[in-house]
């Protein structure tokens, strides 16, 4: 790359590895903030089931990209791509590294890849239809009309289900090719972190996240925006949702949890794997091998 392009320093991993604790420390050590890219908490009143950094960290870190809509008001790809660019583009203009933290794959590399998807609004008539006939039929939809699609996010992805299945049915054409790359002009220091004890560190965090009052946010979300709202069957709300209506012990829900997001952390790997090529950084002192790498960018 042009080394008189702006540095964009990138950490991305798989959920629960770590990252909003090792994100602060760096942004600490090289005085920047943090510009978040999980495609979960985007969205206000969503903060324990999206383990979102809490009032303190944020307190310590300016952090970007987070409480940016209300529950009911779904952000796309293409929309959180053009608020997070001009976020990065105003800080790059004050001569700040911008420095950006997620594991959403997809949403992450929209933005340092440059991808460019359709540009079709959101139909809330139509979404509704489709919400209220199911994921499962939805899925099934999606796999006819575009299997491509089908393939590369989760069947119980309600969101970027029904927004596939929206981009087919307003343009006639599957989402998967009118996607293409625009890279914007900047010199992308991807690192990654991971852990040899992630599935620990995910039973963890699960247990972490129910004591903290999951379901007590999930109740608030429900009483707000209605038990369909889409954003509920997340991992972990979906569970908390059935605590409530008591067809699980909360312990049953723990696990079922658990197991859901370890699998979905092994989907991100494979993402990260794939469709990434990051500096994986070292387990045993990940925070000194990032200052390093950084350092050695930056100069």
């Amino acid at each position: 790359m042009n080394s008189s392009k702006p540095l964009v320093i990138v950490l991305i991993g798989p959920t629960a590895s770590g990252k909003t604790e090792l994100a602060i420390e760096i942004a600490k050590h090289f005085n920047i903030s943090i510009h978040n890219v999980d495609s979960r908490q985007i969205y206000k009143e969503m903060d324990i089931g999206t383990a979102k950094p809490t009032k303190t960290q944020q307190k310590a870190i300016k952090h970007y990209l987070i409480d940016l809509t209300n529950p009911d008001q779904t952000i796309n790809v293409k929309e959180f791509q053009e608020i997070a660019t001009n976020s990065i583009n105003n800080q790059i203009l004050e001569g700040i590294h911008p420095f950006l933290v997620g594991g959403s794959g997809l949403y992450m590399n929209s933005i340092i890849n440059g991808f460019i998807t359709p540009d079709v609004p959101p139909k809330e008539l139509f979404r509704n239809k489709l919400s209220k006939l199911g994921q499962k039929e939805c899925w099934e939809l999606l796999q006819i009309c575009d299997p491509v699609t089908a393939q590369k996010i989760n069947a119980e992805d309600q969101i970027r289900t029904i927004r596939a299945l929206e981009v087919f049915y307003t343009t006639g054409k599957p989402i998967s090719i009118q996607q293409s790359t625009n890279p914007p002009p900047w010199k992308v220091l991807e690192m990654g972190l991971d852990c040899d004890d992630l599935n620990e560190r995910i039973i963890r965090r699960t247990k972490i996240m129910f004591k903290n009052g999951i379901i007590d946010e999930t109740k608030n979300l429900i009483n707000k925006y209605g038990i369909d709202l889409p954003l509920l069957k997340t991992i972990g709300y979906q569970e908390a949702i059935n605590v409530i209506k008591n067809n699980h012990k909360i312990n049953d829900a723990i696990e079922i949890t658990s197991k859901k997001t370890i699998n979905f952390a092994k989907r991100q790997r494979t993402w990260f794997r794939n469709k990434n090529n990051p500096y994986w950084l070292d387990n045993k002192n990940p925070l000194k091998d990032a200052i390093i790498k950084i350092q050695s960018n930056i100069c």
